[in-house]
């Protein structure tokens, strides 16, 4: 009988430094898709400037059946990092997209 808050206790302990020590989740992940359709010339988008702010330009999104448009939108600036916006880039006889990201300087 005495085991068993013991035992509980331990299970516990390791539960909580198990979380503790977790390693950290990837925020960036890639699925390669890659599409035979190459997609339609980009869009003209107006721009204007907003100071402390990157526009991050529209590109085609390809849904399984085709593609559609993604507007435009601004991001707040970062110092010391360029905003390299999405695009897709010919993979041999498909096309793969590249999501927009920061880069440093």
């Amino acid at each position: 009988m005495a085991m068993r808050p013991l035992m509980l206790a331990a299970v516990l302990g390791v539960a909580t430094l198990a979380g503790a020590h977790a390693p950290l989740a990837q925020a960036r992940t890639y699925v390669g898709v890659d599409v035979r359709v190459a997609p339609p010339p980009p869009r003209y988008e107006r721009v204007r400037v907003r100071p402390g702010y990157v526009w991050a330009p529209g590109h085609w999104r390809w849904d399984g059946r085709g593609y559609y448009w993604v507007g435009g939108a601004y991001v707040v600036s970062r110092p010391g990092y360029v905003y390299v916006g999405p695009r897709w880039h010919a993979y041999g006889p498909a096309w793969r997209f590249h999501p927009g990201r920061w880069e440093r300087r």
